[in-house]
């Protein structure tokens, strides 16, 4: 058909359209962007891609993300063992480190609960969170899951699986904008909500 991509480029358009936040204008322009750079530049990011899938893996303790199978945090033997964070992604791990305010350890869940789009407790590392808790050691979890809808859902929810007797739940404090996400909140607002949070349940 007269003024339709090549099957090469549509290809490239569609790929790049499935990936999160990608519009199908984006999807165009960074296609487009692509198709103008240099070979080598070009390989770089195919290079970059596919090194990136080959080596890196999910922690087999917290699930955040590394290239070894215990992640660079849950390896620093100099980290607050009895203090666990639980963030939805791998992105809120950093944005929380930024702040310099947290020493101990995470949880990923990979997600949060949302059953509109069929997530519920059993596609999320919730199972594995309380393994973790209920072994011992443990006397606080701070839930720091987004403050929307879903986070909120999911925060309420561990609150129960989690009311283990000498462990403390909490949650980040106010201050966070609702409905949104932990990775856009500067180090200042995320680092007083981390230092003022408040207890769910706990002695």
């Amino acid at each position: 058909m007269a003024g339709a991509y090549s099957e090469a480029i549509q290809d490239l358009i569609d790929a790049l359209g499935r990936l999160p936040g990608v519009g199908p204008k984006s999807a165009q322009r960074i296609a487009f962007h692509l198709l103008k750079v240099d070979v080598d530049e070009a390989n770089r990011l195919a290079r970059a891609i596919v090194r990136a899938k080959e080596r890196v893996r999910f922690c087999s303790v917290c699930f955040n993300l590394g290239e070894h199978e215990l992640c660079e945090i849950c390896s620093d033997v100099k980290r607050d063992d009895h203090v666990i964070c639980v963030v939805e992604e791998p992105r809120d791990v950093v944005a929380i480190e930024r702040t310099h305010e947290f020493r101990g350890r995470y949880h990923v869940l990979q997600g949060a609960i949302d059953h509109l789009q069929g997530v519920g407790p059993d596609q999320l590392r919730i199972r594995e969170l309380i393994a973790r808790v209920t072994a011992g050691g443990i006397t606080e979890v701070i839930i720091c899951t987004n403050p929307n809808l879903e986070g909120e859902a999911t925060a309420l929810y561990l609150s129960k699986v989690l009311d283990v007797p000498g462990v403390t739940i909490s949650r980040l404090s106010s201050g966070l904008p609702v409905g949104g996400d932990l990775e856009y909140a500067d180090e200042l607002t995320l680092g007083r909500a981390l230092e003022g949070r408040r207890v769910i349940t706990g002695d």
